[in-house]
């Protein structure tokens, strides 16, 4: 275990203020005053002080911000909603006001650095003919250590306790890390034969089989022995946060391993705001300006779910080898029968590469192949594969197209009720 969180901390209360101080001077350098012309000079001073302004890195989840949805011609009010909460997770409905009964979905969201958030883009294309759910995983930072451990076991239950909130004839949408415990919780389902099982389960660029075709990211989890991890990667939270004395994957460190994947590409992002900015070119600042303030608002991760996960998953490949523990149970992915299967790969994806979400269909030998369907989505990135324009109209149809074929038909538009989860997630 580190100190670089306290080291972080340090940091941030010293550069915060003056990045304060840069926000608010910025308005007022690129004030035109009444009868002087704009000065290039301010302008060149008002964009530096901007740019140093949203290099801040927060903890602050940031709004989904989605009000209304169009579904069919018409508009539709959207409310978030709580449909079930424990200390880690927060599961929020996307209520689509006055709209007709509609095929739920639990979209699980990563825990892997950044807030659900991220998914704001895949939220919104889900709603146009979904009734949507999303895990909201809390800051761990946040977390009272009263609340007990947060493993992979306790993420696994969590899936399988909101799967059941959503009912029998429920779907499943796994973005990135969670394609791991989310198979492995529909399998356990399958085989305890709960009727809340999945109708179908998406998988979206997922580390299912982490040998097949290995990435930078997971050279590095085989570089380094678990223990070098705990050691170099872990630290406590400073006393001060609600969660003081957690042991966490600080997102800080997470957005730098992020960060120097595609360090250009983010200098030169940078750099076209400061020329946007100082050109007037308010909606192309905009733009980079959005993408950053969700980019940098970071959530630290339990240390036992981020030390078992890259054990397990990058090191181990417990779940292609079959070797996967869960809840005390060995995961068998054969189990999966009333499931349909969809997966979702990314072309040019530097994360997880072309084959490794794929090796799913593999596995799940008990899906008939009528109830298989694999994608590769060309030209697209890891975040290409659930957000912007080729997510929405190329991969979402795909999606929402697998969805209702296999789907039961909804007949009544009531609010799922909350069944009990047949696992505990007492520490």
């Amino acid at each position: 275990m580190t100190k670089l969180y306290q080291a972080y901390q340090s940091y941030a209360d010293f550069t915060d203020p003056f990045r304060a101080l840069a926000r608010a001077t910025a308005p007022f350098l690129n004030f035109t005053w009444p009868g002087f012309p704009q000065s290039l000079l301010l302008r060149k001073m008002a964009a530096a002080a901007e740019v140093f302004s949203q290099t801040q890195v927060t903890h602050k989840r940031r709004p989904f911000a989605i009000d209304s949805v169009e579904d069919m011609g018409r508009t539709f009010e959207v409310r978030e909603e709580v449909a079930d909460q424990t200390p880690f997770c927060t599961l929020v409905r996307f209520h689509k006001m006055h709209s007709a009964p509609q095929p739920r979905v639990l979209l699980v969201a990563p825990m892997s650095g950044h807030f659900a958030t991220l998914l704001r883009d895949t939220v919104r294309a889900l709603l146009q003919d979904h009734d949507v759910y999303v895990t909201d995983w809390h800051n761990a930072r946040d977390v009272s250590l009263e609340n007990g451990r947060f493993g992979f076991d306790e993420y696994t239950a969590h899936l399988i306790r909101f799967q059941e909130a959503l009912g029998p004839g429920a779907h499943m949408v796994a973005v990135c890390q969670p394609t791991v415990p989310a198979i492995a919780a529909v399998a356990l389902m399958a085989e305890d034969n709960n009727p809340a099982q999945p109708s179908t389960l998406t998988l979206m660029a997922g580390p299912i089989d982490t040998r097949i075709n290995p990435t930078a990211v997971n050279d590095l989890a085989q570089s380094k022995p678990i223990e070098w991890f705990e050691k170099n990667l872990v630290s406590a939270v400073p006393g001060r946060f609600e969660g003081g004395g957690r042991l966490v994957y600080p997102g800080f460190l997470q957005l730098t391993a992020f960060m120097h994947m595609n360090l250009p590409r983010h200098v030169d992002a940078f750099r076209n705001l400061y020329n946007h900015l100082t050109e007037g070119e308010a909606g192309k600042a905009t733009v980079i300006k959005t993408f950053y303030e969700e980019y940098f608002a970071m959530c630290d991760m339990p240390a036992e779910f981020y030390l078992e996960t890259v054990q397990s998953v990058f090191q181990e490949h417990d779940l292609p080898l079959g070797t996967l523990k869960v809840l005390g149970r060995t995961v068998d992915l054969a189990a999966i029968k009333k499931t349909a299967l969809f997966t979702v790969e990314g072309e040019k994806d530097d994360i997880c590469a072309v084959g490794q979400t794929l090796a799913a269909q593999d596995l799940c030998t008990g899906v008939r192949p009528s109830k298989k369907v694999h994608y590769v989505q060309t030209g697209v990135g890891h975040y290409g594969v659930f957000s912007g324009r080729r997510w929405t109209n190329e991969i979402y149809p795909r999606l929402r197209d697998f969805i209702h074929m296999h789907g039961e038909a909804v007949k009544k538009a009531e609010k799922p009720k909350l069944v009990l989860a047949s696992v505990s997630l007492v520490a």
